[in-house]
């Protein structure tokens, strides 16, 4: 069994639990709240450069493998693809400014930006797979499952259920089997507990947005 099908079964009850998840079935609806999906958009902006900087740093580190222009690509792709979606809904939907980081946002991407300092390079490519994977398969589930009429939020639908956000995924699964093909047994389970923490937090980012955390007084 490749390590990505093992990992995925690791976390599939937590796919389910994101699916379910209140935020994203009324995005499925087009009934979401428009304060929740501006608040979503505020903090995934914070979270695409710090995303960007834990792609960019596996890339420097991968000189053991042949990995560092994609993750060069991955990093340009969080910033300029994602971005592009963003600016479109930030004129739409009338959201302005820079946002501080949610308890959440800050939460997670420390996270991912410790794991590409300091774990094995290996380990770090594991936790910044949720990020692709899990946003891929809930845009494939939300585009297969979506009411008749207009949606608002039909853009960021597209966009993650499209055939080059998915190329750009099974690149990444790729990537990780092949590097945990020469990993021990050891090794691959950090990879694949920092994959599941990776989905955890993948949950807790979009119930932030819903609840439009802040931090206490």
């Amino acid at each position: 069994m490749k390590w990505s099908e093992q990992a995925w079964k690791e976390i599939e009850y937590i796919y389910t639990k994101i699916i379910e998840m209140p935020f994203n079935q009324e995005l499925l609806s087009g009934s979401l709240q428009l304060e929740r999906f501006q608040f979503y958009m505020q903090q995934d902006g914070v979270y695409l450069g710090e995303f960007s900087r834990a792609l960019s740093l596996i890339a420097a580190r991968c000189f053991n493998h042949p990995y560092t222009l994609d993750f060069i690509r991955f990093a340009e792709g969080a910033v300029v693809v994602e971005r592009s979606l963003h600016e479109g809904y930030f004129k739409q939907f009338n959201v302005s400014g820079t946002a501080e980081a949610s308890p959440t946002c800050q939460n997670y991407t420390q996270f991912l930006l410790t794991k590409a300092s300091l774990d094995q390079v290996e380990v770090a490519m594991a936790a910044v797979l949720p990020c692709f994977w899990i946003y891929k398969k809930v845009g494939d589930y939300i585009y297969a499952n979506q009411h008749d009429g207009a949606n608002p939020y039909q853009e960021w639908i597209n966009t993650y259920a499209g055939e080059d956000f998915g190329l750009l995924v099974d690149k990444a699964i790729s990537i990780c089997d092949h590097v945990a093909a020469s990993c021990s047994d050891a090794q691959r389970e950090q990879m694949t507990k920092a994959f599941v923490m990776a989905s955890k937090l993948e949950w807790m980012f979009w119930d932030s947005a819903y609840r439009r955390e802040q931090w206490p007084v």
